[in-house]
């Protein structure tokens, strides 16, 4: 069961977490929260989601699991104007989701959990250099680098102090060096690993909307990205495995 309202914009902003990966994930809700934590079909990319009671302006639910179209949900809430309220209702009796806002009344008819992968295990694994930076610093490398190229390496030079962001295509090149005059922080950590801008130019666009983004990177290793959202009463982690080199 679940009942509740929410800033329409919040919503939003959750959705679009998780539609910059999924089109469909496991919801799980709980007394204090709801969340999810979903893989891509290609298993390369991870996200996951936690947006607590506090983000809403009224909160009711029980522990339970729901399938959600994703794809569904980014074109209904697309409709919603700034400022409307959203109505979250839902039923343990029902196979439906309604939403309300704006005069509109919407019942979405809920996907078969059966019918979408189990949630999956987050791998453990050291990540162990970090840098912290504006989320809009960080999309705009991403869209830099993808006017020349379809990958970036990120890493970290703990001798220059710096965490770069750097793609190469066939006949162009782009390096951007941030310092700890422009980060927030820096764990010099020597770190670099190469990755799909592809999959970064969609989760870029979310987190271009964080004041903050930690990057904790390896060498040759996954990257993981996490920020808050809803005012700190949310929090997203996307995981993204690396490319090969020899691509």
């Amino acid at each position: 069961m679940l009942k509740a309202t929410i800033d329409a914009e919040i919503f939003r902003e959750s959705i679009d977490a998780i539609a910059a990966l999924v089109t469909e994930c496991r919801l799980h809700t709980a007394e204090d929260l709801i969340r999810t934590r979903a893989v891509d079909t290609a298993n390369v990319a991870m996200v996951s989601l936690d947006l607590q009671s506090t983000a809403f302006n009224s909160f009711s639910a029980t522990a339970g699991e729901v399938g959600l179209d994703i794809a569904k949900m980014k074109n209904i809430l697309g409709m919603m104007g700034k400022g409307d309220a959203l109505a979250l209702n839902l039923r343990d009796e029902d196979r439906k989701l309604e939403l309300n806002f704006g005069g509109y009344r919407y019942s979405i008819t809920l996907l078969d959990v059966n019918t979408i992968r189990k949630d999956p295990n987050p791998p453990a694994i050291d990540l162990p250099g970090k840098a912290v930076l504006r989320g809009d610093a960080l999309n705009n490398a991403i869209k830099a680098a993808s006017v020349i190229s379809d990958k970036i390496a990120l890493g970290i030079d703990p001798d220059a102090m710096t965490f770069y962001m750097e793609a190469e295509g066939d006949t162009d090149h782009i390096k951007l060096a941030l310092g700890e005059d422009e980060l927030i922080a820096l764990n010099p950590v020597q770190a670099r690993s190469l990755f799909s801008l592809d999959y970064l130019k969609d989760m870029g666009r979310v987190m271009a909307r964080a004041e903050e983004v930690e990057v904790h990177l390896g060498i040759d290793h996954p990257v993981r990205f996490t920020f808050d959202i809803a005012d700190g009463n949310g929090h997203v982690e996307y995981l993204l495995a690396p490319r090969i080199e020899a691509d």
